[in-house]
């Protein structure tokens, strides 16, 4: 295939050039959005924070995750906390943990990780002072904390306390007893905890995804954030572009509209990498259509040997928020492991109009819990239905009869009138919405990793 530029006494032709300039634009600004749209993602989860309530440094966001918190692929199994910490106001910050089944982690501005806490972490749930460190600190770190660089001054604290018996109290206070505080100065007392169970929350990036927006937001973080050195190139090829800290964003009418165009198609392009990836490690067991989430299950920055995985980062923060080592273990008894299924046996896509069941096997090899949540395809949130639930769990519904060897879920628009007890095992879905589905185990076992137990594929009911 031959070059389409034009030469004239062998320099471009300025038609050519011209055009040569516009797809060289469309290409970086296609490049620049999936690798910042994690940055773009984590900037809407402070700015939804916020809105629910927290403020920077001083409150989280307490939430029991329902279908009003939109918010990507999150659960209703584990109570959770987010705050933002601003280390340009506070300097280095303490995030003491006390003893318990807590898991949490810090996550810079870019969404790259920084440290996992907790049960994950280097205290090993024994409880801890963990010390978050802002760029450019020279100082010594005093003794007695774990400590942390962030790149980034903002900073995103995410943390959750595991239900362990079902005791949402317990854990809800062993979350809040987290104390939270500046290094130099800071009232270890005055942190506190801010309840939006009850309220509706967006913390996603959905309303400017796919639109100039998204690249609006980008400059503001850019602008407000020391340069990472391992981003160089990708800032450069967002300078060319007219978002370059330090200077204003002010695209012509062309560049804008290139912008938006290319934010469209970028959505769209991560929207295949989730669901439709052509990877064949995607796949968890031969002849099912469960799929792994996470694809690089050896670290939390989807580094493989000489190159970073691109596929697998687009996959995970299209669907997901926050990343760590943690989150993609796949070890007996450590974390949990997440399964997609977006496809039925016979291979076609999930389909809120259909009816479909679903046999687990019994026992779940977990440890502690499982669950199995629905989310629709669109927001990646869980689905909204007038039943008002997305998640069947272990912990809090009866959905494993004692004695049995399986058990039969159900989903679909209609609430199923048999077998007997099915409507008390079944996940109401939207006529005319795609739809996808998470299975969760914790702390799993070896049968979940041996191949030993299975769960089914989506069935279609007719």
């Amino acid at each position: 295939m031959t070059s389409a530029i034009e030469f004239e006494h062998d320099f471009p032709a300025q038609p050519s050039a011209e055009m040569a300039h516009r797809e060289q634009d469309r290409r970086r600004a296609l490049e620049a959005y999936h690798y910042f749209y994690p940055t773009v993602s984590l900037e809407s989860i402070a700015r939804g924070t916020r809105a629910a309530g927290a403020a920077d440094n001083k409150a989280a966001m307490l939430v029991m995750a329902q279908p009003r918190h939109v918010g990507f692929t999150l659960n209703s199994d584990t109570p959770y906390a987010g705050g933002i910490l601003d280390l340009r106001e506070s300097g280095p910050i303490v995030v003491e943990l006390p003893p318990g089944p807590l898991v949490g982690l810090a996550d810079d501005h870019h969404q790259r990780w920084i440290t996992d806490m907790g049960l994950p972490g280097t205290d090993a749930g024994k409880g801890g002072r963990h010390l978050i460190l802002p760029p450019s600190w020279d100082e010594p770190v005093p003794g007695g904390y774990l400590a942390a660089r962030s790149d980034t001054w903002l900073v995103l604290l995410a943390l959750r306390a595991l239900p362990l018996g079902g005791d949402l109290d317990a854990a809800v206070k062993l979350l809040t007893s987290v104390r939270v505080y500046p290094l130099k100065g800071g009232d270890p007392g005055e942190y506190t905890f801010t309840d939006a169970t009850d309220r509706e929350v967006d913390t996603t990036p959905l309303a400017v995804e796919d639109n100039l927006g998204f690249w609006r937001i980008l400059h503001e973080v850019i602008d407000a954030e020391p340069p990472v050195e391992e981003m160089r190139t990708m800032l450069g090829t967002l300078a060319e572009l007219g978002i370059e800290a330090g200077q204003p964003f002010r695209p012509s009418a062309d560049t804008a509209r290139l912008l938006a165009l290319a934010a469209a198609q970028g959505r769209d392009e991560m929207l295949v990498s989730a669901f439709a990836s052509r990877r064949a490690d995607r796949m968890v067991w031969p002849g099912r259509a469960w799929e792994w989430v996470g694809l690089r299950p050896e670290n939390g920055s989807f580094e493989r040997p000489g190159s970073l995985d691109v596929e697998a980062r687009d996959r995970w923060f299209a669907q997901a928020i926050v990343a760590s080592p943690a989150m993609f273990r796949r070890a007996v008894g450590q974390g949990s492991l997440y399964w997609l299924a977006c496809r039925d046996a016979a291979g076609a896509y999930l389909d809120g109009g259909r009816d479909y069941k679903l046999t687990v096997p019994l026992p779940v090899p977990a440890s502690l819990f499982w669950s199995v949540t629905c989310y629709d395809a669109k927001t990646r949130s869980e689905v909204t239905t007038g039943q008002g639930k997305a998640a069947l769990r272990s912990l809090f519904e009866d959905i494993a009869p004692d004695g049995a060897d399986s058990v039969d879920l159900y989903f679909g628009p209609s609430e199923p009138t048999e077998p007997d007890g099915a409507a008390n095992r079944w996940i109401q879905t939207v006529p005319g919405r795609g739809w996808f589905c998470y299975f969760r185990i914790y702390g799993p076992e070896a049968p979940a990793f041996d191949g030993s137990w299975q769960p089914g594929d989506f069935t279609a009911r007719t």
